[in-house]
């Protein structure tokens, strides 16, 4: 890739980018952020007003697809549909996940094959499925949503923390072999946001006494992570690629 200068307005203009998770949380605060910066965006969801938070979120360059990552020829489908809205797929920011928590001696079989479901083999066939279309285009940005719990053990995260760490060795591997292609792939790892269930999971004793742990001492806010996911997905980082960016307050370098 030859080096054509660095964007340090962190412009999105004429890009068009797919958020999955993108009805809610972060994955929403990436669509608005990315939006304002000038892409064109995709919300995948399983909301039923997909449709119209996208349109809410960037009008006629917002669009919204239903799609259930958990079924392969759904994926397919809703890429399709994605490049055929606005004829190219630009960024993947994937933020879909799921967090399903019990103890590691009686973790249920249902629980842990839903979290690897989503959180991580839907990861993998999204990227594997838009990432032939950037490779034939030579150009991409993936961004994928690991997590803290990817890097240290939390208690009660068997299954999450497995599939984060998962999504941590992926994105490398990926970034390894589509580099040379045009494709960055990279990671945000956040600790605890602030996104609605965020906020109800984390609420009262519990949450302060995770803050007490946290150098900055207090959580991620959506908005947080949607700038980091901007900075990945601008011509500011095209030498950046196979990385892991924690955003975690400090929590990790104890």
């Amino acid at each position: 890739m030859e080096f054509k200068g660095v964007d340090t307005g962190f412009g999105l203009g004429g890009k068009v980018a797919l958020i999955t998770g993108g009805a809610a949380g972060i994955g929403l605060a990436v669509a608005k952020l990315f939006a304002e910066k000038g892409a064109r965006v995709v919300l995948v969801d399983m909301a039923e007003n997909v449709s119209e938070i996208a349109r809410e979120v960037a009008g006629e360059n917002g669009h919204g697809l239903r799609a259930d990552l958990t079924d392969s020829s759904q994926i397919a489908e809703m890429s399709d549909a994605a490049i055929a809205q606005f004829g190219q797929v630009d960024i993947l920011v994937n933020s879909a996940g799921v967090a399903i928590l019990e103890p590691a001696e009686t973790a249920s079989e249902a629980g842990w094959d839903k979290t690897m479901a989503i959180n991580l083999k839907a990861l993998f066939l999204v990227s594997q499925t838009l990432g032939r279309h950037m490779i034939a285009r030579g150009s991409g940005k993936i961004v994928n949503l690991a997590s803290q719990a990817g890097l240290v053990a939390l208690p009660n995260h068997v299954a999450y923390c497995t599939s984060k760490a998962g999504v941590i060795s992926m994105t490398k591997v990926m970034a390894m072999e589509w580099g040379p292609k045009g494709v960055q792939v990279n990671a945000i790892s956040p600790t605890v946001v602030l996104t609605e269930l965020g906020r109800k999971a984390w609420a009262g004793e519990v949450g302060e006494a995770m803050k007490q742990k946290i150098p900055a001492g207090r959580f991620a806010y959506p908005e947080e992570i949607a700038a980091c996911a901007l900075f990945l997905a601008s011509g500011a980082a095209d030498m950046i690629t196979g990385e892991n960016l924690v955003i975690d307050g400090g929590y990790t370098i104890q």
